[in-house]
């Protein structure tokens, strides 16, 4: 499982708090994946661990998927203060 190292840190990439990055985060996320398939052709036992790992994710709305934002989790604290934009 070799390949699994490449596709795990990718669960790992935190969500942008700016709710206005979150489509470009989910495109440049969705277009690694979709070049790393392409290039390093992993074996199907890694791509089904991490496909099953990457579902799981996002079905429970527990961690943050990066494919889109789930209804019912909020958004931190952190998101709604206005001094924090120019960071």
């Amino acid at each position: 499982m070799y390949c699994l190292q490449w596709l795990l840190p990718v669960l790992l990439i935190p969500k942008p708090l700016n709710p206005a990055l979150w489509f470009n985060h989910s495109m440049f996320m969705g277009f690694y994946l979709l070049s790393f398939l392409l290039e390093r052709k992993p074996c199907t036992i890694c791509a089904l661990v991490f496909l099953a790992a990457l579902f799981l994710i996002c079905y429970s709305c527990w961690g943050n998927c990066f494919l889109y934002h789930c209804h019912d989790s909020s958004l931190p604290d952190s998101a709604h203060d206005p001094s924090i934009v120019g960071t």
